[in-house]
């Protein structure tokens, strides 16, 4: 049986639901291929959105129209902005969510997609004519037709998973692996490797004593992931809970080391050192007594827990002995033992910034087959794939996010430019312009883009123009309005801050950090009413307006830094040179620039290995 699409994505993860989706609504004729249609966009985690840096992607993904930061908000049962002692820069929200709600709610939206298909079904190989995909074929033999095909198959490939010496294939727990399709694209010259990741115990919550444990509430306020009108959230909250390892649980732990597949040489790839398992970190800070432990719930009705910090491979017994000498899981029952995952990926060196293959035209990868880990990661590299892989079907130019632009840029450059030793985590720290690329402001970075592509509807980007309106009608009032001293001073000493001497334009007494917009409208009277005049939205808005002010100068500064860095990526260098014959770069910068071919010096600048000196040859071989 043969059938015909635009666009094809195998494998309905975090990844193919974003590309799906975003490749449908743009116009494509679409086919999701996946192995259970009733396990789409699962959590094999933890099923929790956002975190550290993830959750500026999700409002990224949000921001240009994808799926992920709303479905994230209907099923939350509990959402906190982390690092809210630090710079907005640094702000990340994340929620934790109902794992089952989650996936029926990608379902609903997958089902409601027009130009949507979704086909249940195993892909075993590619089809390949003059260097070009051209289709699939499944293993109920049925073959599938397309201009543009995405790869998105998760720790599906060749998966093989270890509990102590137990090794069994499969995906996911209780779900098979994907065979062949790996086999298939090596064949084409595109090169793969191992890696590995871990997942923890789940507990039964009946079994726990809650008594030796400390709650963690969620925030309840304004803050969300979508930049749409969600309304309050859907779900009743529910806490999450700490508590630590023991000395004795350690002991034990230390004992079954010899039977811990990463430390017998059964697993042999490559692992994360920012998740690492429970055994990994006694074995690295042997002298710690403890280990802080994070109990978080799966859902609303569901007994289901999910011990965040007790990822492990070690034997059954082994995982439960040192539970049970915690005092909080001293009666702990189980629904499975944590397990350790090994899968192939691809080297993400062999893809351009659109994420389609330089070695096979026509064929994109997105998510964890390019060696990355996290559910955002992997939705932020689908979306871009889905986009691109429309484009590629019917013209027009390629869409790339630059590291100014977006942690999604970052997420990609990085990903192409230096490829990976170990799974792929997204921090604040690999963003060299984090003030630029802050959770508040995605929209005004993204929508307009979105908008021009045809993924943003007309309600979000309304609400989009509605926002910077409103907050450019607040800086400029701020900027032009007059405060004299008679009318403010008695405010400003109450607040802890230095009187003025003389009037002054609003915005310089906006800037203390001591004012918030807040704690200063009682004491402007005009100020209050321009603010009053927020048309919905009003703590959004003035959070927003208020980092604007306050971080002005910053925000400046960052920006001279991107333009500078912008003059380079305007050199274009891919195809141009056969770097193995200059030989007044190093030997390293041959073989990486051979290897990589940037696109332009800015990427060149920034692939290990390449040295300052290194560069100023290609500018002079560029002008020449």
């Amino acid at each position: 049986m043969e059938f015909k699409y635009d666009v094809i994505v195998i494998g309905a993860g975090h990844a193919g639901c974003e590309a799906a989706t975003a490749a449908a609504r743009l116009g494509s004729k679409t086919c999701l291929i996946t192995m259970d249609m009733n396990k789409i966009a699962q959590m094999s985690c933890n099923p929790a959105i956002g975190g550290i840096a993830k959750g500026q992607i999700v409002r990224e993904i949000d921001a240009l129209g994808g799926e992920m930061g709303l479905i994230t908000d209907r099923t939350a049962i509990q959402f906190r902005m982390l690092n809210r002692s630090k710079g907005p820069a640094m702000w990340s929200p994340r929620a934790q969510c109902d794992r089952n709600k989650y996936i029926w709610e990608w379902r609903e939206v997958l089902d409601s997609t027009d130009n949507l298909d979704i086909w249940q079904d195993s892909v075993k190989d590619l089809i390949i004519k003059d260097g070009q995909v051209i289709g699939v074929n499944t293993l109920w033999e049925a073959t599938f037709y397309a201009k543009s095909i995405i790869i998105t198959a998760g720790t599906f490939l060749n998966g093989l998973m270890h509990v102590g010496k137990t090794q069994l294939p499969g995906g996911r727990m209780a779900e098979p692996a994907s065979y062949y399709l790996t086999e298939s694209i090596n064949s084409y010259g595109i090169r793969f490797d191992r890696m590995k990741t871990g997942t923890p115990v789940r507990i039964d919550s009946r079994s726990v004593h809650f008594e030796d444990m400390e709650p963690q509430e969620g925030d309840d306020d304004f803050h969300k992931f979508s930049f749409m009108d969600t309304g309050k959230r859907h779900l009743d909250a529910l806490p999450c809970w700490t508590c630590y390892t023991t000395p004795e649980s350690h002991e034990t732990l230390r004992k079954g080391l010899v039977d811990s597949p990463l430390y017998n040489g059964q697993i042999k790839s490559i692992g994360p050192r920012y998740c690492p398992s429970v055994e990994t970190k006694i074995v690295n800070f042997p002298t710690k007594e403890k280990h802080q432990l994070f109990l978080e719930p799966e859902g609303v009705i569901t007994n289901e827990m999910y011990l965040n910090g007790f990822s492990s491979s070690l034997p059954m017994d082994i995982q439960l002995k040192a539970l049970r000498q915690i005092p909080a899981f001293r009666d702990v029952h189980v629904y499975r033992p944590g397990y350790a995952i090994e899968y192939d990926f691809f080297d993400p060196t062999q893809l351009t910034h659109t994420l389609e293959s330089k070695v096979i035209k026509n064929l994109f990868f997105a998510g964890q087959v390019n060696g990355t880990t996290g559910y955002e990661e992997a939705a932020g590299q689908g979306l871009i794939a889905g986009i691109n892989a429309h484009i590629n079907c019917h013209g027009g130019k390629e869409f790339i996010l630059g590291r100014d632009e977006a942690y999604i840029g970052v997420l990609i450059d990085d990903l192409v430019t230096k490829g990976v030793d170990e799974p792929y985590r997204m921090f604040t720290s690999r963003a060299e312009y984090r003030i630029l690329l802050r959770m508040d402001d995605a929209d005004m970075r993204l929508t307009p883009k979105a908008w021009d592509l045809g993924l943003a509807s007309r309600e979000r980007y309304n609400l989009y123009s509605s926002k910077k309106e409103q907050i450019d009608r607040i800086l400029e009032f701020a900027n032009n309005y007059s405060v004299k001293p008679a009318y403010i001073n008695e405010a400003l000493e109450k607040l802890g801050t230095t009187s003025l001497k003389h009037g002054c334009k609003l915005i310089e007494v906006l800037t203390r950090p001591q004012i918030t917009f807040e704690n200063i409208q009682d004491s402007i009277p005009a100020f209050k009413e321009e603010l009053d005049k927020i048309k919905g939205r009003r703590e959004e808005i003035i959070e927003a307006a208020e980092i604007l002010v306050k971080y002005s100068g910053y925000i400046e500064r960052e920006k001279l830094i991107a333009e500078k860095t912008k003059r380079l990526e305007n050199i274009k260098i891919r195809g141009k040179f056969d770097y193995s014959q200059i030989h007044s770069l190093s030997f390293e910068a041959r073989e990486k620039l051979q290897k990589i071919d940037p696109e332009n010096i800015a990427q060149a600048s920034r692939i290990p290995g390449v040295s300052p000196s290194d560069i100023n040859v290609l500018l002079v071989l560029v002008r020449k």
